[in-house]
């Protein structure tokens, strides 16, 4: 099975957040044990980056995160075409609506997130991450 994780799961395990740590790092040990395939695109790499050095107060633990995060997920690379497929796309928030026109490009079978009102209209089945976890 091919998920696409979301920012906001990917933050829950790095950082720890409460109520949500604990399905997150559940999944991403499902990714390690390779269990599943877990994605992520490459431009959530940068945000993810950008919020764990501001969380964290440091560059070089951020660095170090991002390093295991691209050791244990496959990197999505996102393309011209789907920022523009984005753009016409029934997901109404343009940051989700480019992960789902990556995620249908890749073939991935569904978007993991805690956000899951925001993929309304989205081709891909959108998940919570405690509800990914019930089908393993």
């Amino acid at each position: 099975m091919k998920l696409l994780i979301d920012t906001n799961v990917i933050l829950d395990a790095c950082l720890g957040r409460e109520p949500w740590r604990k399905a997150a790092e559940k999944l991403v040990l499902a990714c390690a044990e390779e269990k599943v395939t877990g994605c992520v695109t490459a431009s959530s790499i940068t945000d993810i980056y950008y919020i764990l050095n501001k969380a964290l107060h440091s560059a070089e633990q951020a660095k170090q995160n991002v390093q295991k995060i691209v050791t244990l997920l496959d990197v999505l690379d996102v393309n011209g075409s789907d920022c523009e497929k984005a753009i016409y796309s029934p997901v109404s928030d343009f940051e989700d609506a480019l992960l789902t026109c990556c995620a249908k490009r890749h073939k991935v079978q569904y978007i993991v997130t805690r956000d899951t009102k925001h993929f309304e209209g989205s081709p891909i089945k959108v998940i919570l991450p405690i509800d990914l976890l019930k089908k393993l």
